[in-house]
């Protein structure tokens, strides 16, 4: 763990759904426990805490809130109630780590970064891109000027999910839609490569029969003229593959929300370099490591910055297509 950490933080799970079996899983990889978990139905509460022995499980999710016992809460219920949860945990001195997308829109995350500063708290978002070895890995290739300037990113992201309206995914009562649930990668493999958040957004939109977006195709451009491409649907599978272009070469990423290789592709010299750096399945044990670092004091590596501009981006998207989730009307 390093030397500076004195002391070892207590986690505690807001949900108990995949994500939260992760994180038990990942904080287990360390040998380490989750100390609590919460949950909206406490049935699936309590057999989550027996799977991963769990000594504290509280009967009302606000409870967790008030546990003096508890250092960091993990957030992963549904996009629409993060807010009001990421403020009861600030309130009550927790550091939070929440799911993407970290909030509905970019006043909510205002309010939720303004009260962590006030509170002197580590708020940050979940997105496994600002935490993989290997972007780490190729921000130094970046930085040492062999590609030159970046030119153009082209990001895909695809799932197929049936046409069931009620599910999360097509619900508009749980802020569904393709942008917060995978359009958030998108921007964010865009944003980690930008060298300026882009200005400027031009879309085209496809609604699902429930009005939210079921498909997009985005275009950006920043300050430096750098531009982006951005793919998306919930109704046709794509590969997760993004592209960044530089002037001497491009860097390809598959599965690129949580990946461990990338290939680079040398133009003068017409050659093909492989990275291959971190695992795959310890995504969520990279995210632990950084929120403790930022905790200690060691090191910030959590990009609030980044998941505020592309919240921003999301928002002014949204108001492009006249979309408002259900807690917007």
């Amino acid at each position: 763990m390093g030397g500076k950490h004195m002391k070892e933080y207590r986690w505690a799970t807001l949900g108990c759904g995949v994500i939260a079996n992760q994180l038990a899983q990942a904080l287990s990889q360390q040998g380490r426990t989750l100390y609590a978990v919460a949950n909206r139905t406490y049935e699936k509460a309590v057999a989550f805490a027996q799977k991963y022995n769990i000594e504290k499980v509280y009967s009302v999710i606000e409870d967790v809130f008030t546990d003096e016992n508890v250092d960091i809460i993990y957030i992963s219920t549904p996009h629409n109630t993060h807010i009001s949860y990421i403020i009861q945990a600030l309130k009550n001195g927790k550091h939070v780590l929440c799911e993407k997308s970290i909030t509905l829109n970019a006043q909510e995350l205002q309010q939720a970064v303004h009260l962590a500063k006030q509170n002197n708290l580590i708020l940050a978002e979940a997105m496994t891109i600002y935490h993989m070895p290997l972007y780490q890995k190729l921000n130094e290739v970046i930085q040492s000027g062999t590609l030159g300037a970046l030119r153009f990113v082209q990001v895909n992201f695809g799932s197929y999910k049936e046409y069931d309206m009620n599910n999360r995914f097509f619900n508009k009562n749980l802020a569904g839609g393709a942008l917060l649930d995978i359009g958030v990668y998108a921007l964010s493999f865009t944003r980690w490569f930008f060298t300026q958040k882009p200005d400027n957004i031009l879309s085209q939109v496809k609604f699902a029969p429930t009005g939210v977006d079921e498909q997009a195709g985005i275009l950006l451009m920043n300050q430096n003229e750098e531009m982006a491409t951005i793919s998306l649907s919930l109704h046709a599978k794509q590969p997760k593959r993004g592209i960044a272009a530089y002037e001497k070469g491009y860097i390809e990423i598959y599965d690129y929300p949580r990946a461990q290789q990338a290939t680079i592709y040398h133009t003068e010299q017409n050659k093909k370099e492989v990275i291959e750096i971190g695992k795959t399945e310890y995504a969520l044990l990279y995210e632990i490591m950084d929120m403790e670092k930022a905790i200690s004091g060691e090191k910030n590596v959590m990009c609030l910055q980044y998941s505020i501009d592309v919240m921003e981006q999301m928002t002014a998207l949204r108001k492009q297509w006249g979309l408002k989730y259900t807690e917007e009307e």
